[in-house]
């Protein structure tokens, strides 16, 4: 197989991708979701339907005891449906700001950075 026909093929892969496989207007990939502001890494938590909760670990410093404290901070995030099989509990994922989608989701999943069992 040359390049030429490579390129085609991965072209072709990802039309079908856009067309066919995800509708979802809420899709940073295949919707019109702009993604802006912050970005975090974190272990996927919880998985529920459209959504996943990542979890991350952050050093807050207490100015009473001048020492540093560790804290875990929980956010949620859109998952669209083209990618709810790629991510399973445990995962390392990026995601990323976008507006408000709802009450609590305000971020939207980028990336599968690290696998459940990659982590161990």
């Amino acid at each position: 197989m040359t390049k030429k026909e490579t390129k085609t093929i991965k072209e072709k892969s990802k039309k079908e991708l856009t067309s066919e496989a995800c509708k979802d207007k809420d899709c940073p990939v295949h919707g019109n979701l702009k993604l802006r502001g912050r970005t975090f890494k974190g272990f996927v938590v919880s998985k529920h339907d459209k959504r996943i909760a990542i979890e991350f670990e952050r050093m807050i410093y207490i100015k009473k005891y001048e020492r540093y404290a560790r804290t875990k901070t929980k956010l949620h995030a859109r998952l669209p449906r083209c990618m709810e099989n790629s991510v399973a509990v445990g995962d390392l994922v990026r995601i990323k700001e976008c507006r408000p989608l709802s009450k609590i989701i305000h971020f939207a999943f980028l990336e599968k950075i690290n696998g459940s069992e990659e982590k161990k």
